[in-house]
This record gives C-alpha cells, sequence and structure tokens, in this order.
C-alpha cells in the first residue's frame, strides 16, 4: 500500500489530479462560447445548452458503466484510454461541420470524459492506505473545480482570438500533451484483485439505494440543486452577452472565477457540519444558494458576479455535505451508493435548460430565477426531512 506523503503518493496523486483537471476542462470548456455557438448555427438557448446537456447525460450514464468494468478488467487502462479519446474528440469539435454533428461529438466525448471520475477514488482506494486516501481525494476534488474553471477560462479566452474552433483546439491540444504526463506519472496497480462482474447483484444493490429514503433525498436534493446552479451560469451567459452588458468570450469565460466561492464553501463545509449537523448545514446551503438567485436580479454587474459567488459557496456547501451524506449512510456497497449520487449529480445538470428554458422565453432571466426558486424550494423540503430523519438516527 502507498504511503501518504511518500514519493509514490505524490506521484500518484498528481497524476490523478492531473487526470481530473483534463476531465473538467473538456466538460465546461463549451460553456461560456453558448452565446457565440447560438449565433453561428443559427439555434436557440436551449439548442445551443444541448452542448452542456448530452456531455453531462452520457457521463452520467458512463459512470454506470466504467465503476462496475473497472473491478473486472482493471482501473489504470480505463483512465488512460478514455482520457486520450476525450482529448482527441476535443480536436474534432474543431472541426464539425455541422451543429448536429457536433452534438453527437460531444455525447461521445461525455461518455469517454466518465472513464476517470467513475474509477479514480476506487483506484485510490485499491493503492492507498487510509492516511493517504483521505489526503489525496482532498487534492484530488479540489482539481475538479480548478479544471472547471480553467476550461471556462481558457476556452473563453482562446474563443475571443480564434472563435469557439480556436477553443477547442486549444484545449484538445492541452489534454493530449496532459495525457503524455498522466501516462508516465500514474503507476501501474499492484493491489487491485480482479472480481467476476454480477449483474444482477449490482442491480440489487443500485435498488436498494433507491428504496432508502435517506438515501434517496440526498440524491435529489445534489441532482437537482445542480440543475440548478450550473444552468444559471448557462443561461448567464446569454443574458451578459446582449445588451447593455455585451461581454465578449473572453470575458464570460473570467465570469466561472466566481466558482472560487464554492472552494471556500467547500473547505468550511466539514467544520459547519461539526458544530451544525449535517442536515442542518444543507438545508443552509439551499437558502443561500437562493440568496445569491435574488442579488443576481440586480442590473449592477458587480451585483451580479456578486451573487454568482454567493451561489458557489451555498451550492458547494450543500453538495459537499450530500455526498458524504451518502457515503455515511449507505448500507453496503458504497461504492455503487455514491457512483448513483453522481448518476443523478449529472443528469440534474442534462435536464436543467429544458426546465429553465419556457422560464427563460417568458421572462428572460427573472424567469430563471422563478425557475430556480421552485426547485430549490423542493430541496428545502427534502433537506429539513433528512434533518428530521438525522435527529431520530444520531
Amino acid at each position: 500500500m502507498i504511503e501518504a506523503k511518500t514519493r509514490a503518493w505524490w506521484r500518484a496523486t498528481a497524476a490523478l489530479c492531473l487526470g481530473s483537471f483534463l476531465v473538467f476542462i473538456n466538460l465546461y470548456v463549451p460553456q461560456p462560447l453558448l452565446p457565440e455557438l447560438k449565433q453561428a448555427y443559427g439555434v436557440s438557448t436551449l439548442g445551443a445548452s444541448l452542448l452542456m446537456s448530452f456531455a453531462t447525460l452520457s457521463l452520467a450514464f458512463a459512470l454506470l458503466v466504467f465503476g462496475p468494468l473497472s473491478d473486472a478488467i482493471g482501473r489504470g487502462a480505463i483512465m488512460r484510454v478514455t482520457l486520450v479519446v476525450a482529448g482527441a474528440l476535443s480536436l474534432c469539435l474543431a472541426f464539425a461541420p455541422n451543429f448536429e454533428t457536433l452534438l453527437i461529438l460531444r455525447l461521445i466525448q461525455g461518455f469517454a470524459l466518465g472513464g476517470l471520475p467513475a474509477v479514480a477514488i476506487a483506484w485510490m482506494g485499491d493503492e492507498f492506505d487510509k492516511p493517504a486516501l483521505l489526503g489525496a481525494v482532498g487534492l484530488y476534488i479540489g482539481a475538479n473545480s480548478l479544471g472547471g474553471i480553467s476550461g471556462r477560462v481558457v476556452g473563453g479566452w482562446a474563443a475571443s482570438i480564434g472563435g469557439p474552433e480556436a477553443a477547442f483546439l486549444s484545449v484538445g491540444v492541452m489534454t493530449l500533451v496532459g495525457c503524455v504526463l498522466f501516462w508516465r506519472l500514474l503507476p501501474e496497480g499492484r493491489a487491485f484483485v480482479a472480481k467476476r462482474f454480477e449483474l444482477r447483484q449490482a442491480v440489487r444493490d443500485l435498488v436498494a439505494h433507491l428504496r432508502t429514503p435517506a438515501l434517496l433525498g440526498a440524491y435529489c436534493i445534489g441532482g437537482i440543486n445542480f440543475l440548478v446552479f450550473i444552468n444559471q451560469y448557462s443561461y448567464i451567459t446569454f443574458r451578459l452577452a446582449a445588451e447593455p452588458y455585451a461581454l465578449a468570450a473572453s470575458a464570460l469565460g473570467l465570469i466561472f472565477l466566481t466558482y472560487l466561492g464554492g472552494t471556500f464553501g467547500s473547505t468550511v463545509s466539514g467544520r459547519l457540519a461539526r458544530r451544525f449537523s449535517p442536515a442542518s448545514c444543507m438545508c443552509a446551503g439551499i437558502v443561500i444558494l437562493t440568496l445569491g438567485t435574488a442579488v443576481t436580479l440586480s442590473n449592477a454587474l458587480a451585483l451580479v458576479i456578486l451573487g454568482l459567488t454567493i451561489n458557489a459557496f451555498g451550492f458547494f456547501l450543500c453538495h459537499s455535505l450530500a455526498s458524504s451524506w451518502v457515503g455515511r449512510y449507505a448500507q453496503g456497497a458504497r461504492g455503487s451508493a455514491s457512483a448513483l449520487y453522481l448518476v443523478f449529480y449529472y443528469l440534474g445538470a442534462s435536464i436543467g435548460g429544458f426546465w429553465l428554458e419556457p422560464f427563460w422565453r417568458v421572462a428572460q432571466w427573472p424567469g430563471v430565477a422563478l425557475g430556480s426558486w421552485l426547485l430549490l424550494g423542493v430541496t428545502l423540503v427534502l433537506a429539513l426531512r433528512l434533518r428530521r430523519f438525522e435527529r431520530r438516527h444520531g
């Protein structure tokens, strides 16, 4: 087993953080480009948003495929191959002849991008001892958010110079170069023991998780909150690209630096949960996300940015605690329980455009805020129920 702070630990952790970073720059690079892509291809706001929805939908499906598959064939090869495929597909996106091809490529890319998130923590569980695992997971999750921010900033900057094609080319080249480093850094797994995949047992585990109210509530909180949070960012790009703001793609990419509020929310979530209880802090996170959305209704750009930062803090505070809640209350098969949380999480992102689009068409950004509040009311009720469960069961 690899011990914490050793040379092998730093090497493996660096590899997995790099892989995580590469996954999320590819996943989120189109988001600041949506207004430009909408205009270039003559599609609706919903049509442009499908570039995000298709990728997150297929990523959610990939989690259910690659996780069990890795138990049978190993994890390292899945991570290596899927990263290369994802990078190659970003290059292909730059040369897509039409919008339909762009959507198909994003659907395939989303599936490839699911390979590493589906198995990275399982790889760590195989190879690291417990103290090493805890430290590595924290760094790995931090790389997730850094990749998400970087994908949007790099994409917006490159698009301001050479259009969306330049954004996809830049990220594709970055990914393939990063893959060379990833392949060299990631050690061969030594503690992995292949297990026979039993579809019937896997299905039974998933059904059992879905029948557990304490888990289902957390799944719905994570999925619905992410539906609101990530799709608000898509629609805010349309708002800020139009008058009176008329922000260019490079400036829209910088808007996603507000995610750093979420980094702070994740960091303090553990300390707050120890003082006030996880479910209570989930409720607080949802209320903060609701209030931040109200702040974004201002016409002042500075207040819009402040509202997005507040939203990021509230969302990641709740998300961190909902995901850890699953690990705490899952009765057996914790790997599939956590994977199912991520499936709900990315499914929420996939369907958010379909929910918010009618509100946008009727009332633009105030409509998006209303649609968000309706769903946040649902997740607040679910969080209050988890709070009652927590008080009964400790």
